[in-house]
């Protein structure tokens, strides 16, 4: 698979559960703007046949190669960041849940979902994509892994597909501030992400980025119950130079977990 055609499909169905991103990136045309995407961000489980280790193949195979690596102890997760092959494409972080340091019930819950994947699946790289690949739990799995580990229990509702976008604010002609960006996004009417501060790193980090509260969608749990859970959002990156002509490549591990609080409205 061309690397083009990856993130074009990743964007279809990141746009199709995230209605927000189309209202965004209408606005920023209509002003004259071209969104450039800085990073895509992956969640995943640190069990076979789906952790990191196992899935990040398809990335290589891409062209991508490892950058840094990042522990977020507070959420049990670890993490990689890949650099893109080529400079017009987007970083990827991937995240996965060291699920070890959740309770025997949400383990128990986790490794239920996990033996349903089809492994022919996970052969692809449109797994990343692919969304959920084990049957919905009920809604009061949902609660006990939303109690534990908010990652948790959006993985096992929405799967593998791409937890959110960002946008280069580097790249803006006419919002070249990270704050003018989340300006305008109150101005559209989105709920700001708050936690840790709505700008999350600073340029000594060398790194400023915030992000919006994602979408709500209505979900039928296997229980037939029915309840909103939160999807996909949407960020914004603005990085400074490293050095004399390049951009930092790396992420502030702080904003990292900040921005994997989704919340809820």
């Amino acid at each position: 698979m061309h690397v083009d055609h990856f993130f074009q499909q990743l964007w279809f169905d990141y746009m199709h559960v995230t209605p927000q991103a189309q209202v965004i990136e209408n606005a920023f045309e209509m002003a004259g703007e071209t969104l450039i995407k800085d990073h895509v961000a992956f969640r995943t489980f640190n069990l076979a046949p789906i952790n990191i280790v196992m899935l990040e193949q398809h990335l290589l195979n891409l062209g991508y190669r490892h950058f840094a690596p990042y522990t977020l102890p507070d959420k049990h997760l670890k993490a990689w960041s890949y650099l893109p092959p080529d400079e017009h494409l987007p970083r990827i972080v991937f995240t996965e849940l060291m699920t070890e340091h959740l309770s025997y019930k949400a383990q128990q819950i986790i490794h239920r979902l996990i033996d349903e994947v089809p492994l022919e699946v996970i052969k692809r790289p449109q797994v990343f994509w692919s969304g959920r690949l084990w049957s919905m739990p009920t809604w009061q799995e949902y609660e006990l892994l939303l109690s534990e580990s908010e990652y948790a229990a959006w993985l096992s509702v929405m799967g593998i597909r791409a937890n959110h976008f960002a946008i280069s604010v580097n790249h803006l002609s006419h919002t070249p501030d990270i704050a003018q960006a989340l300006n305008r996004m109150e101005a559209l009417g989105f709920c700001l992400n708050q936690d840790g501060g709505v700008i999350k790193g600073s340029r000594l980090d060398l790194l400023e980025q915030g992000a919006i509260l994602p979408d709500q969608t209505m979900r039928l749990f296997s229980d037939g119950s029915e309840h909103p859970v939160p999807t996909c959002h949407f960020e914004f990156v603005k990085r400074y130079p490293d050095h004399p002509g390049h951009l930092y490549d790396g992420f502030v591990p702080s904003g990292v977990d900040s921005t994997l609080n989704q919340q809820h409205h």
